[in-house]
């Protein structure tokens, strides 16, 4: 009797573990780079298991600086990995023309999904000339406007807003300077200066027309010949960095992309910064909505040869979807979706400014992107850049700097 009870029980025990190893039925492989370094690879992990018990996350790791040219030879290959993390939206666009992921457009209509929520940088992950998703993005570093609080405070000036013009954001950076102290920050970088002509979501860095940058080069100089900011010259030759720059205290504003509130968590937690500070909508011109930005976005595909597509999809859904979006959000990171719960998650971060117009501007109204994809942007990305750097030196008048973009731009631009 003792042996047959035994033996039930044995057989109840490996009945059990067959239960649930049967349970576990799907692990989904995805194609992502940096995974040591990037904290939120885990968090979504853990949180999309902890949600989806029969369900196993498992990263390919690809080096970054190689994970364009691995990726497309994997899935070109006939690679079974179930999801593609996109890293350049031109790869969205080679791997959708052949063939290699899977078209949302189905999916995204059967779970009745918002796109508003995105601020627009959905946009970017259909296929050129069609209405169709290949992606959904997770992730969409924007910018945003930092300040120092203790510097207004102190100078009994009024604190900037989420709805400031480029022209009264200037004259807020004046009334700052003085006593050691610059009104307002640029970095050197064309993002920094010009790029907010992209903001009304209409001209794009690409389209061989630069007469919208004359604006912000204009207001650049003028700000740097008042010494409302450090010269371009002095930042090249000091080799300052626009963190280290802000981090002194003795900069008013700085437009820089969200990315550098974590990095100013951490400067007030260890000492290197020592001052309140909080953000902003960037500034806008009288014709573009408040609250609009520009950015980049990182998105997430199903791969055609995925033997798991429908869980691939699922992951996608809730990675791209406000419960993801939490998850990614509490690393620090920016997610893509756009909610005030999302907002909320960002702004608990310990260090994060607990003001009112800080957490709004976690709430963007638009992004535009940085850099549109196509034949040619390449090629006229370097050539803008090289143009910017001989106005920003003033070795060309703006007006020539702009009349050289537009005619060397002109030779990659597609009919």
């Amino acid at each position: 009797m003792k042996k047959l009870l035994s033996l039930l029980l044995c057989l109840m025990m490996l009945a059990s573990i067959g239960f649930a190893s049967a349970e576990a039925t799907t692990t989904l492989t995805v194609a992502c780079w940096d995974l040591t370094t990037t904290p939120y690879y885990e968090a979504i992990k853990v949180g999309y298991e902890a949600a989806h018990p029969g369900v196993t996350i498992e990263y390919v790791d690809l080096a970054s600086q190689d994970y364009n040219i691995k990726a497309s030879t994997m899935l070109a290959g006939g690679d079974t990995t179930d999801l593609f993390c996109i890293k350049e939206l031109s790869d969205l666009q080679n791997w959708a023309r052949d063939g290699q992921i899977i078209n949302l457009n189905d999916k995204i209509a059967g779970a009745s999904y918002d796109m508003s929520k995105y601020a627009g940088m959905d946009n970017c992950y259909t296929l050129i000339g069609t209405e169709d998703y290949y992606a959904l993005p997770f992730r969409a570093d924007y910018w945003v406007m930092f300040y120092n609080k203790t510097l207004f405070d102190a100078a009994g000036v009024a604190l900037p807003t989420n709805d400031m013009t480029w022209d009264s954001y200037a004259e807020l950076a004046t009334s700052m300077t003085g006593d050691g102290v610059y009104g307002t920050h640029y970095h050197t970088w064309l993002s920094a200066v010009a790029n907010w002509a992209v903001c009304d979501g209409v001209n794009t860095l690409a389209d061989g027309e630069y007469s919208d940058l004359k604006y912000f080069y204009e207001l650049y100089q003028g700000l740097e010949d008042a010494e409302v900011c450090m010269s371009y010259d002095e930042l090249k030759a000091s080799g300052l960095h626009y963190s280290g720059a802000f981090a002194q205290g003795n900069i008013a504003m700085v437009p820089m992309g969200y990315w550098y509130a974590s990095t100013m968590i951490g400067y007030i937690n260890d000492g290197t910064a020592d001052f309140e500070w909080g953000i902003t909508a960037v500034p806008h011109l009288d014709d573009v909505a408040a609250g609009s930005s520009f950015g980049s976005p990182t998105g997430m595909a199903v791969n055609a040869k995925s033997e798991n597509a429908d869980a691939a999809w699922d992951f996608v859904s809730w990675l791209c979807g406000e419960e993801g979006a939490k998850i990614v959000a509490a690393t620090g990171t920016r997610p893509a979706y756009v909610s005030s719960e999302v907002a909320d998650v960002m702004a608990s971060a310990e260090g994060f400014p607990t003001d009112e117009t800080s957490l709004a501007a976690l709430l963007p109204t638009a992004i535009a992107l940085e850099w549109p994809i196509g034949e040619g942007v390449n090629e006229i990305k370097t050539l803008v850049n090289e143009e910017h750097t001989l106005i920003m030196t003033r070795e060309v008048s703006i007006d020539e700097g702009i009349a050289s973009m537009e005619e060397r731009a002109a030779e990659f631009i597609v009919k």
